[in-house]
């Protein structure tokens, strides 16, 4: 279920905030939101794969800290990631 390397490239260009940038918390967000999405839709046709499940719940973790640093450091581009990612504010 991992990205493949065309998709994931296309949410490092959109989300970069330089050539090269592959780490910052944006790029990372897009990144494990997308991952996060692929899980969902792969766990409402497989219910009982609770592996899956479990790797989904520690992804959606990481990502909540990931924001929550964002939103401390820079909350003008925390709210940019929200905004284009569809994701709520409940940090």
């Amino acid at each position: 279920m991992a990205l493949d390397t065309a998709k994931k490239a296309q949410i490092i260009t959109q989300f970069q905030k330089k050539e090269g940038d592959t780490g910052s918390s944006e790029v990372q967000i897009a990144l494990l939101t997308t991952r996060i999405n692929t899980l969902t839709e792969h766990l409402k046709t497989f219910k009982k794969d609770h592996s899956s499940r479990l790797g989904l719940l520690k992804l959606v973790g990481q990502r909540r800290r990931l924001m929550r640093y964002l939103k401390r450091t820079n909350k003008e581009s925390y709210n940019k990631v929200i905004a284009e990612l569809g994701i709520r504010d409940n940090i």
